[in-house]
């Protein structure tokens, strides 16, 4: 996905203020906040079921024009439909049963007033033409769009990325989250000598007599609107076979021509993650849309079945080690990462943005899961403790919710923290791993809410974990176990939660380990020694004070 750690940036965050001594804070939002992100009533009369994007792209100018067909199921008699698209592109036309049709502007809202009466059950169309200079990427992906590059020998070198800014950066769409298309058709064309890669499998390549080609991409599966790429470059293809859980899984590469010898050595990361991954997680979940790796111009991407790769070939994230322990030396951390958003972000994928932590917390705890897989838990357990140096423990993970919001950049190794966390307090790592499965398998190809998770994580460890995800996700503090140990006893307690806070945690008494319950009233516990020393088990995401 677009962000990793060093975007720790600073998003105002407002919270629900679900349990006392929860951080709120006061944003003030715009009225393009909330069109953006909420389920207006332009939006929820209508369920999408399929797009063509049909687009050409003009490298030379910078330039793009085109259309998307539109299908959709009326759930609701209305006549008004919310399209999205942003400044500078422009809707020159909107058509539905061959007539024009009117189109209120309201900066990045658009509003079409339909003709055709809207029947509910049907199933109707409308082609929305467009035109004009995206916004070109600053610092993709943090800050996306268009990336117009070239490379080392002068070819045009294109790529998209747009999450957080939304699809409408470069294409009209319903652009939010909570309504995945069914499956899509992307038609690009661009000039000849160029490939495009984009999302799905190559259906069709067409030349044509303009010294263009077209490329059909055809996407099988539901797929979120910022997850559907454009990549256009003097590429190169590479491929295998992966026997993966529910069969033969194609992996494709495409990487720039000069490229090609060293990602045929350096690409031996993605099969290795596909089977630790399936291992955790369960089958990879687009097997008919195959999985792909294609370079790009940024750093990369999680692009549904089409994942973008900038890592340029080295180990960790552009050769540094996010832990700092070494251990995250021992993978490509672009693979592995954004490879793991197929489960967590394009397979289950957040309703609202506020809730992002679902996709990034899960898929950074996936860096460790990779580690376990080849190298052991205590490697594993090395690396994602050694992250914790990079939480800021600012603003709550969780966001301000139907205003486009996402929460604290924290979401990435406070939230992996918060699962290793949890991992503990279940004692079972075959049933965590089923959970982890699970979890894939019960919101399969669904947008969900945090509710959703919550409950069904709480449900399924059979651990009441409401006060748990109350601290980590919507507190910003990280809980402290307060104790002293005198004349033989042991006294502790919880400081720094919220209510209710009751995590059981391991400690150590000398060399005795032993699991304590500690609440926010002081209890105490009968010792042999007060010189043994105490010490907490590291595994868990909390702090141990003395009482002095």
């Amino acid at each position: 996905m677009k962000r990793f750690l060093l975007i720790l940036s600073a998003i105002l965050i407002i919270t629900s203020g679900q349990s006392q001594g929860l951080l709120q804070e006061k944003n003030n939002f715009t009225k393009q906040d909330t069109l953006r992100g909420s389920i207006t009533p332009e939006r929820a009369w209508w369920d999408l079921t399929y797009y063509h994007l049909d687009i050409e792209v003009k490298p030379d100018t910078k330039f793009i024009s085109g259309k998307n067909t539109i299908h959709y199921k009326v759930l609701k008699s209305y006549q008004v439909m919310q399209i999205d698209l942003q400044s500078p592109l422009e809707i020159t036309k909107a058509i539905q049963n061959g007539k024009a049709l009117e189109v209120r502007h309201e900066r990045n809202a658009h509003f079409i007033t339909l003709k055709s009466n809207q029947t509910i059950g049907d199933v109707n169309s409308i082609e929305i033409y467009y035109k004009g200079n995206p916004k070109e990427a600053k610092r993709a992906p943090w800050d996306g769009g268009f990336s117009w590059k070239k490379d080392k020998n002068g070819k045009h070198f294109v790529a998209t990325s747009c999450q957080g800014l939304g699809a409408s950066v470069w294409w009209p769409n319903k652009d939010h989250m909570y309504d995945e298309v069914d499956s899509m058709l992307i038609s690009v064309t661009n000039p000849k000598g160029l490939t495009n890669v984009s999302n799905g499998r190559l259906r069709q390549l067409v030349e044509n007599n303009n010294n263009t080609v077209t490329s059909h991409w055809f996407v099988n599966n539901p797929i979120n609107n910022y997850g559907v790429n454009v990549n256009i470059g003097d590429y190169a293809n590479f491929s295998e076979v992966y026997q993966g859980e529910k069969g033969d899984l194609d992996m494709n590469y495409h990487v720039l021509k000069d490229n090609l010898a060293k990602a045929k050595t350096h690409f031996k990361d993605a099969p290795k993650m596909m089977k630790a991954f399936e291992h955790w997680f369960g089958p990879y979940p687009f097997y008919e849309d195959s999985f792909k790796l294609v370079e790009v111009p940024y750093l990369g991407m999680e692009h549904q079945s089409s994942v973008t790769y900038g890592n340029k070939y080295m180990q960790g994230y552009l050769g540094s080690d996010l832990s700092g322990t070494g251990w995250g030396l021992k993978f490509d951390f672009i693979i592995i990462h954004e490879a793991g958003h197929e489960w967590f972000a394009n397979n289950i994928t957040n309703k609202d943005i506020a809730d992002m932590w679902i996709h990034e917390a899960f898929t950074s705890y996936s860096e460790n899961l990779f580690l376990d897989y080849y190298y052991g838990k205590e490697a594993a357990a090395d690396y994602v403790i050694g992250t914790r140096k990079n939480v800021q423990n600012d603003k709550p993970l969780i966001g301000a919710y139907h205003v486009n919001n996402e929460g604290s950049g924290d979401m990435y190794y406070k939230g992996a923290n918060m699962l290793h966390t949890l991992r503990q307090l279940v004692e079972d790592d075959e049933k965590w791993r089923q959970i982890l499965r699970g979890l894939n398998s019960e919101f399969y190809h669904q947008t969900v809410t945090t509710k959703q998770i919550e409950d069904y994580l709480s449900e399924h460890s059979g651990i009441d974990l409401s006060a748990f995800f109350n601290q980590y996700l919507r507190d910003v503090r990280i809980p402290t176990l307060e104790y002293s140990h005198k004349n033989r006893v042991l006294k502790y307690r919880w400081t720094n939660t919220v209510n209710g806070f009751n995590l059981p945690v391991k400690i150590s008494i000398g060399d005795d380990e032993q699991w304590l319950y500690p609440k926010a009233e002081w209890q105490t516990l009968g010792t042999s020694s007060s010189k043994k020393p105490i010490n907490l088990n590291r595994n868990f995401y909390v702090i141990l004070k003395e009482k002095r």
